[in-house]
């Protein structure tokens, strides 16, 4: 057992781990990415009081943390490796509190994001971030990579439901940031600094959340069929252009519609598929408009306004990772462009599968113009990632690509360690000069998520 191992046990007590299978299971997260050699110790806090402590030492022997909720992120921003603590937040999962007349919950990090809705739900409230992991995702962790999700279109990334933080500080200090208030300018917004910050500036411990209403009336939900991805994509546009705004607007190409036929069973139709679906008291006559416009453009489309009928479909495009998973090792991309962009980012998409002989199967939230191109390979032992040479020059011309579309590296996912490379290609060495000098202000050590984003 390490000194750093010793001392947190004598401190903390048998919130510590030092399982070796634990710590081997710290190496990894849903992204596929492995690191060299597993962390010293696992803190499984049960509380504020357990992060500060955690941190004090940590700081006080200048041993980089790593926070965890779930493990569930795509860019390897919670993987821990050698010499490191792992600060789990999982155990800290209570929902402190919950105003129906103010339309706020104050939460711990660590509960999960489908169980916080469940228990909202006899209220008639609803926490609407509504990431693809909602189930077995923290809201901790959809806070530290401002997830988006399906429904973010019409309700906004994780950002926008968010009021105040609790958070623990490098140095273990604890300090509160935001309001409850709706309405709030006093000094600047370190709220909003901190979510999707993926660890690197404190440990959020608490956090004070907007609710919504469920929303009243029924749900209306339209199937589409194009001859191509890029008609579309254009389909999509012009729904949003037109003043409509769907729930969930969902676009699969052919590639990713043949690989969940083939998961499922069922029968593929060799055509690119979106599906659109309207929520509220105007769902019918907004389906009714949207699906006006999709048969203009060459859809061939129906509605139907069944909840049961509108969960399958909902089900059928959910199942596309796992279908992924079946065929090998997958890298799961997220770019975003403009809306308007999105006809010629599937373009550039093709070009690149044709140019590098890659099958690079492609959903999209259309809605919001973010895309998820996986690429689907056998492990390159010789390469740290296990990614290929080709997957990555491939993936540099997407990044690159997207970026000339006035897009970004990632809507949702976030950094990591995945995307460290084309920072500087998005945001330019004064930005990313300027975003490490404020690390620098939060954690002056570097002890916060060290390799990561910066």
């Amino acid at each position: 057992m390490t000194g750093i191992a010793a001392r947190l046990i004598a401190e903390l007590g048998d919130v510590v781990s030092v399982d070796p299978i634990e710590l081997e299971a710290m190496r990894a997260d849903r992204s596929g990415h492995v690191s060299s050699a597993a962390p010293v110790a696992i803190v499984h806090a049960r509380s504020t009081a357990d992060v500060q402590a955690t941190m004090r030492i940590a700081t006080e022997t200048a041993t980089p943390v790593v926070t965890r909720g779930a493990g569930t992120g795509l860019a390897g921003g919670a993987i821990a490796t050698s010499g490191e603590i792992v600060l789990s937040l999982l155990a800290m999962n209570q929902i402190l509190e919950v105003s129906s007349d103010d339309e706020l919950a104050v939460v711990q990090p660590g509960i999960i994001n489908a169980d916080l809705n469940a228990a909202l739900l006899p209220r008639g409230l609803w926490f609407a971030p509504d990431p693809a992991s909602k189930y077995i995702s923290t809201v901790g962790g959809n806070i530290a990579t401002n997830a988006g999700g399906l429904l973010c279109a019409k309700y906004g990334v994780t950002r926008e439901a968010v009021l105040g933080l609790a958070i623990v500080l490098a140095d273990g200090r604890l300090m509160e940031l935001g309001h409850r208030t709706i309405k709030g300018v006093t000094g600047l917004d370190l709220t909003a600094l901190l979510i999707g910050s993926e660890g690197t500036l404190g440990v959020i411990v608490e956090a004070t959340v907007k609710l919504r209403a469920l929303p009243r009336g029924g749900i209306a939900t339209i199937g589409a069929y194009f001859a191509s991805v890029e008609a579309a994509a254009r389909a999509s546009s012009v729904i949003s252009s037109s003043g409509l705004r769907p729930a969930i607007m969902e676009l699969l190409d052919r590639r990713a519609i043949a690989a969940i036929a083939t998961h499922l069973g069922l029968e593929a139709r060799d055509a690119a598929h979106l599906l659109v679906s309207f929520d509220g008291e105007s769902a019918q006559a907004e389906a009714d408009a949207a699906l006006a416009i999709i048969r203009s453009l060459g859809g061939d489309a129906e509605l139907t306004t069944d909840a049961a009928e509108s969960e399958r479909l909902f089900a059928i495009r959910r199942a596309f990772h796992p279908s992924l998973e079946t065929l090998g090792t997958v890298l799961i991309e997220d770019i975003c462009v403009p809306r308007s962009a999105l006809p010629a980012m599937f373009h550039e998409i093709g070009e690149i599968e044709t140019k590098y002989g890659l099958e690079i199967p492609t959903v999209a939230h259309a809605g919001d113009g973010n895309l998820h191109p996986n690429f689907v390979f056998t492990p390159d032992p010789s390469d740290p990632t296990g990614v290929p040479e080709n997957v990555w020059a491939a993936a540099d011309e997407m990044f690159l690509a997207a970026l000339r579309l006035g897009g970004t590296l990632t809507g949702e996912h976030g950094v990591g360690i995945l995307k460290k490379r084309w920072l500087g290609d998005e945001l330019g060495s004064d930005q990313v000069d300027l975003q490490r000098q404020i690390k620098t202000v939060f954690d002056p050590l570097g002890i916060l998520n060290p390799g990561k984003v910066f």
